[in-house]
């Protein structure tokens, strides 16, 4: 097996590299960068060896304040947010034709209640949520399938509430508690 040398820098995982594309992503869709910055910046994030390298192709980039409402859309493709990520107060999730995959089993949830609307066309979604976790379903709407959700036996009168709301169109929603 071969060693890195000790002045090596940290290798920079798969979480990390997501967590900078959304990033760049929301700054795009606000118009804080222009196309062909994108394109650049993203080239480098994904091409980046070493965290610095990460950290340079942000630069410029507002901090991300969770506090306020975070829309991820995407026409296709899919739309995944997992790992420790910090979620905001509102969510707002619109797909028209891809997956869509939230863990929140590791987020760094700082509000008592979340709210996410999903605005979901033929795409399916998944949704793990921390274990103690409230969850609460009343404000979806689904057009095609029926939603998979089994609520704990126990009742919960844990932290966060996850209040899920909107509508999904030819798609599955599974919300399932984190085991751990």
């Amino acid at each position: 097996m071969t060693s890195l040398p000790e002045d090596s820098p940290p290798l920079i995982g798969e979480d990390d590299r997501d967590t900078a594309v959304q990033r760049l992503q929301g700054a795009y869709a606000e118009g804080l960068i222009s196309h062909e910055e994108l394109d650049e910046r993203l080239h480098q994030v994904l091409t980046a060896k070493a965290h610095s390298e990460l950290v340079s192709a942000l630069t410029s980039l507002p901090e991300e304040h969770p506090g306020t409402t975070s829309t991820i859309a995407a026409a296709s493709g899919r739309i995944q947010r997992r790992g420790t990520w910090r979620v905001p107060r509102i969510l707002k999730v619109e797909s028209a034709y891809g997956r869509v995959r939230l863990d929140l089993s590791r987020a760094i949830i700082e509000h008592p209640v979340v709210d996410i609307e999903l605005q979901l066309g033929t795409g399916g979604a998944r949704i793990t949520v921390p274990r103690d976790a409230v969850v609460d379903v009343g404000g979806l709407r689904t057009e095609w399938k029926d939603l998979r959700y089994k609520a704990p036996r126990r009742s919960r009168h844990g932290r966060p509430t996850i209040r899920i709301s909107g509508t999904m169109g030819f798609g599955r929603l599974k919300i399932r508690h984190a085991r751990r």
